[in-house]
């Protein structure tokens, strides 16, 4: 039986460093996967992808041993089930709104007697020895926190039998919870959204489960810890692609003082080449 190695990181008191997929391509998921990060998940809600590029970005993941957990797209019991016989160890589900929600999604993750997860484990069981009723103290199940409704059902929502922890989604919370008079975005600097940041981390404490973050920077990320986060995503990699590419770019610019031409302009003024 396959051990969930985040577990064995939070039982000795560390946070789990965690990262993003949102582009379907098993090379990029390769890549990630061996930047040294604890576990990565697939957003398989936002993410230029679908199950049939969930599988092999899975298959590509398995060589470095980083933790494969994936966020489905909805509180759908056929994306979970089918999502975890791919292999994935956990589980994300957005737009958890109530204790009721939470009940029903930590059930699609655990086989009988706990949950009504149907087996059929076709990666899982081949790749992972022994695979079957032991997985139900391995799956992480966590929950998303996004609306101002959550938030007031939040204390309930924590003390759901089964659920390992909270992922707050900074950008949908604010969008939840302030009625669009905030745009929404990562590393929230208002008073008012730190303090929800913080109520999240305090309850989820108070509960005995795991608060989760996503962040755009590892600073944040470091100071979302000092609040008692026990893991943050830390950007992705379509951010991560396109400020690496943008710096580069910037400073090519910088040392060779050539700026880009016009947009519209051909740069062609007599013939072909």
């Amino acid at each position: 039986m396959m051990r969930n190695k985040l577990k064995d990181i939070w039982v000795e008191g560390r946070p789990v460093l965690h990262g993003w997929l949102s582009i379907g391509n098993p090379f990029t998921a390769e890549i990630m996967a061996a930047q040294g990060y604890d576990a990565i998940s697939i957003d398989i809600q936002h993410g230029a992808l679908d199950y049939s590029a969930v599988l092999p970005m899975f298959q590509a993941m398995r060589a470095s041993g980083v933790v494969a957990m994936a966020r489905v797209p909805w509180l759908d019991p056929a994306a979970i089930m089918k999502t975890l016989d791919a292999g994935a160890m956990g589980i994300i589900c957005p737009m958890i709104n109530s204790r009721a929600e939470a009940e029903e999604f930590v059930s699609y993750l655990r086989y009988p007697p706990k949950g009504q997860r149907s087996f059929g484990p076709t990666r899982a069981g081949v790749v992972m020895p022994g695979y079957g009723l032991a997985m139900n103290d391995e799956i992480l199940a966590f929950a998303m926190i996004e609306t101002q409704v959550g938030m007031d059902n939040l204390e309930e929502i924590a003390a759901t039998q089964g659920l390992d922890g909270i992922y707050v989604g900074p950008a949908d919370l604010t969008l939840g919870t302030k009625a669009g008079r905030l745009p929404p975005g990562f590393d929230r600097q208002e008073d008012e959204m730190i303090a929800l940041i913080q109520r999240i981390a305090t309850v989820c404490r108070a509960a005995g489960i795991k608060a989760a973050l996503h962040c755009g920077t590892p600073e944040y990320a470091a100071k979302a810890i000092s609040w008692g986060y026990h893991m943050t995503t830390v950007s992705g990699d379509t951010r991560l692609l396109a400020g690496a590419a943008a710096a580069s770019v910037a400073r090519w610019r910088e040392l060779t003082g050539a700026e880009p031409k016009a947009a519209g302009s051909t740069g062609n003024k007599g013939g072909t080449y």
